[in-house]
């Protein structure tokens, strides 16, 4: 364990989270495969290493600080790209079984790759739209955990994620930059998909001491069968 994992590790630790060996092994080579395929597709703008383990993997398990991982059996990533915050989660927490669903099939070639190299159990890589997905029996209604990083506001979010959450379960979007205005705009797709907004944590991300906020909503009743909408039609016109 060089500098670089073992400050990693150490910030992991505070949150209570203890890796193997096996766990950081696989960190690495997910860094080195990120890296490698970044040079012939654009996964991430983000190529330090130091950078990486901090701005990926870190923000990426900063999802189970707020939601109870251990509770968590099914878990939905919605527009994965390069495969956060879902595939850092599964190497944390391995009883999870995860779908990634993506709409560009080079990304589901770079996560199938990796999970294959990192021998990940469990995981279901999804081509396609999530409009179009959340129409299928098995995916609809289905999940506890349902998240989505850095994708679009919450008013679309809502639409793309909300229909793939269990009655009871949660949808987490995990953003950026100060949810409160985004929030208030997305209450008519809340309601009008069933959710109830149960948190809205923010913390400063190390390092760099930049913001994360996680937007945490409650799935009380099934997704009316008008939602999602057609593919492309969230992004247009948003309900609002």
């Amino acid at each position: 364990m060089d500098s670089i994992q073992a400050h990693f590790c150490s910030l992991l630790s505070e949150h209570g989270i203890e890796l193997s060996e096996e766990q950081l092994h696989q960190f690495e080579v997910y860094y080195e495969e990120l890296v490698a395929w970044n040079e012939k597709m654009n996964l991430t703008g983000i190529t330090e290493r130091d950078q990486v383990y901090i701005k990926h993997f870190y923000d990426s398990i900063s999802l189970s600080f707020y939601v109870p991982m251990e509770e968590i059996t099914t878990l939905a990533d919605i527009g994965s790209g390069a495969g956060f915050p879902g595939i850092p989660l599964k190497i944390c927490y391995p009883h999870i079984k995860l779908t990634i669903i993506d709409s560009l099939n080079k990304r589901i070639n770079f996560l199938q790759n990796v999970a294959d190299k990192l021998q990940l159990k469990d995981v279901n890589l999804l081509h396609g739209r999530a409009e179009d997905m959340a129409r299928k029996d098995t995916l609809r209604d289905s999940f506890d955990l349902v998240t989505a990083r850095a994708v679009a506001r919450m008013t679309v979010l809502n639409e793309f994620c909300l229909p793939f959450v269990r009655t009871g379960g949660v949808f987490a979007a995990m953003k950026g930059s100060n949810t409160e205005e985004e929030v208030k705009e997305a209450a008519r797709s809340l309601s009008e998909l069933k959710g109830k907004l149960l948190s809205n944590p923010q913390f400063t991300l190390p390092m760099e001491n930049s913001e994360r906020h996680i937007v945490i909503v409650k799935k009380t009743a099934a997704t009316p069968k008008k939602y999602p909408r057609k593919a492309g039609t969230p992004l247009k016109s948003p309900i609002v």
